[in-house]
């Protein structure tokens, strides 16, 4: 939920085209990073905020969507493409030299943050065909449930969530 100064965005599901990151069940990749850098289920992991750390999380948050709980490869792949998204903005537009990511699981929905020092807000842009940047968060927009930003007194956390089905 956001808070006192945070802002959501309620979302219906709708179509959204965009090219997707596959990801293999069977990743070693993915297990090493899990293993260098820590589960973000147990805590928010630190990554440096470089352009070659949006692939490290994308493996995280394949691991746990698709080991840890269990949940469907369509799925993690919406996770992975959006998380993916989120970082490209932290280590793009915050200036920080690190970020923290965090997946969280509760009935029903599963939850995403990227946290970092800048307060500044992120702003959906409006998007056209044509486009060939600009559309990470018009993509957490069409793909996530919800979304939002949650001020910290020092920096802010961009967050979005998906339904799933608990078995």
């Amino acid at each position: 939920m956001a808070g006192q100064e945070g802002f959501e965005q309620p979302r219906k599901r709708t179509g959204a085209t965009a090219a997707r990151w596959s990801p293999a069940v069977e990743d070693e990749h993915a297990l090493k990073a899990l293993e260098l850098f820590g589960n973000p289920a147990d805590a928010a992991v630190q990554l440096p905020s470089r352009p070659e750390s949006a692939a490290i999380a994308r493996r995280l948050a394949q691991v746990v969507v698709l080991r840890h709980w269990g949940l469907s490869p369509k799925l993690a792949e919406d996770v992975i493409l959006l998380v993916s998204e989120l970082v490209g903005n932290a280590v793009r537009h915050t200036g920080a030299r690190v970020f923290g990511l965090r997946t969280l699981r509760r009935r029903g929905w599963i939850r995403v943050e990227v946290r970092d020092p800048s307060r500044g807000l992120p702003c959906l842009m409006p998007v056209h065909e044509l486009d060939v940047s600009g559309r990470g968060l018009y993509l957490v927009d069409k793909l996530a449930d919800r979304w939002g930003v949650d001020l910290l007194p020092r920096g802010k956390t961009t967050w979005f969530e998906m339904r799933i089905t608990d078995r």
